[in-house]
């Protein structure tokens, strides 16, 4: 049963799912700022940003957040971390593909996670020690025993084009071991996929924490792994990011070790 948290979590999600889908066909009247360079947000993130706040605020005021648009708003030991819209890029384009995440976090550990496609109604829940659930039903990351075969998901990150070149020597030393890489546009998604065993990996550089507090803990919990690129484990604060089930998470950290920089390998 659902953890009175996820549910508050998912009526938050849902809520800015909402939002998101009444706007989807008015893309070309919005309006969208340029928050850094190739780093967009449009009136719809903070709309439903704004819906997701009103819920956690309402069921938890005394709660922390850590919100893409809105900042850290109120300090403590139990954080709500959120994307309102994650894949802003391809909503702006009309590419069928984003989500909504959510996470509670307790001293900085994911302990409660939704991640909401609301074009496909996929709900993906996690609380810590409950296992991972789409939809209701459980759900493991795949039992791939190596990289061969492996369908790896990847970003190329705006933020990190410094990195371009060390990123596309990674993906020529996965793409050489694995079957394919896919680059689909929302992190949280990708780590979603990647507990449901649809993508058997997923590596990125420079995410924040709201791209993937929500999806780490659904890895972990349909019992896969995530890491930084030096192996160790927990949310990195480089955001440089290994995620699979234990023998593709570890085949990866070996084949991007051997690419990274001592930067990318940093803590």
């Amino acid at each position: 049963m659902p953890r009175p948290a996820v549910n508050v979590a998912v009526r938050a999600a849902r809520a800015a799912g909402n939002v998101i889908l009444r706007y989807m066909n008015r893309i070309d009247g919005l309006n969208v700022v340029e928050k850094q360079r190739m780093d967009f947000a449009s009136e719809v993130d903070k709309l439903a940003e704004a819906e997701i706040v009103k819920e956690l605020r309402r069921a938890y005021p005394q709660h922390a957040i850590l919100a893409e648009e809105s900042g850290a708003i109120g300090k403590g030991p139990l954080q709500w971390v959120i994307d309102p819209l994650d894949g802003t890029h391809n909503y702006l384009r009309g590419i069928p593909h984003f989500s909504v995440s959510i996470a509670m976090l307790d001293k900085g550990e994911p302990v409660y996670a939704v991640v909401f496609d609301p074009l496909r109604d996929e709900l993906f829940t996690a609380s810590k020690g409950d296992g991972a659930y789409l939809n209701d039903r459980r759900i493991r990351v795949g039992k791939r025993e190596n990289m061969g075969g492996a369908m790896i998901a990847t970003g190329f990150p705006y933020r990190q084009r410094q990195h371009l070149d060390t990123q596309l020597a990674m993906t020529r030393a996965l793409l050489g071991q694995a079957e394919d890489i896919r680059r689909s546009g929302s992190a949280a998604l990708d780590l979603a996929y990647v507990a449901a065993a649809r993508y058997d990996g997923y590596f990125e550089i420079g995410l924040k924490p709201w791209d993937m507090a929500a999806g780490v803990l659904l890895v972990r919990e349909a019992g896969g792994r995530y890491c930084d690129f030096a192996g160790r484990e927990g949310i990195p604060a480089s955001g440089n990011i290994i995620a699979g089930n234990l023998n593709v998470a570890q085949a990866m950290v070996d084949a991007i070790g051997q690419q990274a920089t001592p930067a990318l390998l940093k803590a």
